[in-house]
């Protein structure tokens, strides 16, 4: 294993779109307290866990639960987003992800998944790219979520390469300033307006060459 660098993705949004799924399953869970959620607020629960997720969604709805309800409503969340995850297939996986995961791969490179999600190892098998990670550190895995970079100092340490030299994908502003913090190469994959503070951007994989990935140096 070539441990001069290592690749981190993140799952939702980078290498498969459940942001959507997502949305859905949250959309639902704040009629139930007759509040309305927008696209715009799903931008900003991108990379957030399940519990601030809540938390955010209530604040914004000016609405407090009991103990047992919040837990109820976050229970309910995932199961609904689980009836989309079930349907999953490789078809689900973003343009150029397959191709860049492979190369990296084929060069003997380490890589890591760094995800707020714990529902990530379901999901990799979903879609059958399972196989090529050296390391899965989701939900399951940290006790402090991004924008904290505890799961990517995870991730490097699993894959015994240095933070610096590690290379993070994200398409969350918290997952850029958790990457960031960490002294990783951040590549933010989406709305650059979004990501602006990440080291480059792109719209998407299919704008990424494996010799671009090469040839970054640590900061």
């Amino acid at each position: 294993m070539n441990t001069e660098k290592g690749f981190i993705f993140d799952l939702d949004g980078v290498i498969v779109d459940t942001a959507k799924f997502h949305f859905l399953a949250w959309k639902k869970a704040a009629a139930t307290f007759n509040f309305e959620l927008t696209l715009e607020h799903n931008e900003q629960l991108k990379g957030v866990s399940r519990i601030d997720s809540l938390k955010k969604i209530l604040n914004w709805a000016n609405t407090s639960v009991s103990q047992e309800e919040f837990d109820e409503l976050a229970a309910n969340k995932n199961s609904d987003y689980l009836t989309y995850v079930d349907k999953m297939t490789e078809d689900d996986i973003l343009p150029g992800v397959r191709e860049i995961l492979a190369e990296i791969k084929a060069n003997n490179f380490p890589i890591a998944l760094g995800s707020a999600s714990k529902n990530a190892p379901k999901i990799l098998q979903k879609v059958g790219i399972m196989d090529l990670f050296d390391a899965i550190v989701d939900g399951n895995s940290v006790s402090k979520a991004k924008p904290d970079p505890e799961v990517f100092l995870i991730a490097a340490d699993k894959i015994n390469v240095a933070p610096e030299k590690c290379v993070v994908f994200e398409d969350a502003e918290a997952g850029i300033e958790a990457a960031n913090s960490a002294k990783m190469i951040s590549v933010g994959l989406g709305n650059e307006q979004n990501l602006k503070e990440a080291d480059y951007n792109f719209s998407s994989f299919t704008e990424i060459t494996f010799n671009f990935l090469k040839q970054l140096q640590p900061k």
